[in-house]
């Protein structure tokens, strides 16, 4: 689990700029809406799609 210490002087706002950044990073907040409703097999279909799609795309940038 993600955690964010505030650091002094700091604005709340902030640090919950960076703890939602760091949710972000690992997926949980798609995790979250994803479980939230159920979800059909073609909205499965077309997620698996675009995140193969966003991976394919990273490797063809970082490995030319």
């Amino acid at each position: 689990m993600p955690e964010v210490i505030v650091r002094k002087g700091e604005p709340v706002d902030r640090a919950l700029k960076r703890l939602k950044n760091k949710l972000e990073a690992e997926g949980i907040l798609e995790e979250v809406r994803r479980l939230r409703a159920f979800e059909t097999p073609s909205q499965k279909t077309r997620r698996k799609a675009r995140a193969n799609a966003k991976r394919g795309r990273t490797r063809f940038r970082f490995n030319p």
